[in-house]
């Protein structure tokens, strides 16, 4: 919705300690996470007038943002389910 913070800590607050550790620890999450964030950045300067688009970009991008935060949530909900977390292979000691 319009002027709503869309971030990625407002947006999955019971991961909040697991977003901070990932975006230290796991290159993949934190490439996703800057893609997020830059897109979300983008959206927020269209719909304040900041960078004029048409309706069929903006919602395109609307869209990405979605599919981005769909992989988040995935990624998110996979790490929380492993109990050992280790910083190798990928993986990140909570």
């Amino acid at each position: 919705m319009f002027g709503e913070p869309h971030d990625i800590p407002h947006e999955f607050p019971e991961y909040r300690d697991l977003i901070d550790t990932l975006q230290t620890h796991h290159v993949e999450f934190k490439r996703i996470y800057a893609d997020y964030h830059a897109l979300d950045q983008e959206i927020r300067d269209i719909e304040q007038n900041i960078e004029p688009v048409s309706d069929f970009y903006a919602e395109t991008l609307k869209k990405k943002r979605v599919i981005l935060k769909d992989e988040i949530y995935a990624f998110l909900r996979a790490q929380s389910s492993q109990h050992d977390y280790v910083v190798e292979d990928n993986l990140v000691a909570v």
